[in-house]
């Protein structure tokens, strides 16, 4: 299983802020490995973030994305201190990755 995601979000003036950073080694399918195989694409395909069942950001990823993914992004209006935020991976090997975090 992938590593945890780390994940911050904070809420101020009702504007909250999210950071990610999500561990995938992300490969595009044209690197070569020491015996000069292709190393087969390996990526996150879609990036999801919910509060409570809502869903809040969506995002498609694909091979041009680098490895470690950073996401950064703001909601206004659609969360508060407290609320629990979910954030789902899935890549095209259709492995997945949930974590949560409290809005501080």
């Amino acid at each position: 299983m992938a590593s945890p995601m780390r994940i911050r979000a904070t809420e101020k003036d009702g504007v909250v802020d999210v950071r990610v950073l999500m561990k995938h080694d992300m490969d595009t399918g044209q690197r070569k490995n020491s015996e000069g195989k292709l190393i087969p694409a390996w990526f996150i395909s879609t990036v999801e973030a919910k509060v409570g069942d809502k869903m809040v950001y969506g995002a498609q990823f694909g091979p041009a994305v680098s490895k470690d993914p950073f996401l950064h992004f703001k909601l206004k209006g659609s969360a508060k201190k407290g609320d629990t935020l979910t954030v789902t991976w899935v890549d095209n090997k259709n492995e997945t990755r949930t974590d949560k975090t409290e809005i501080k």
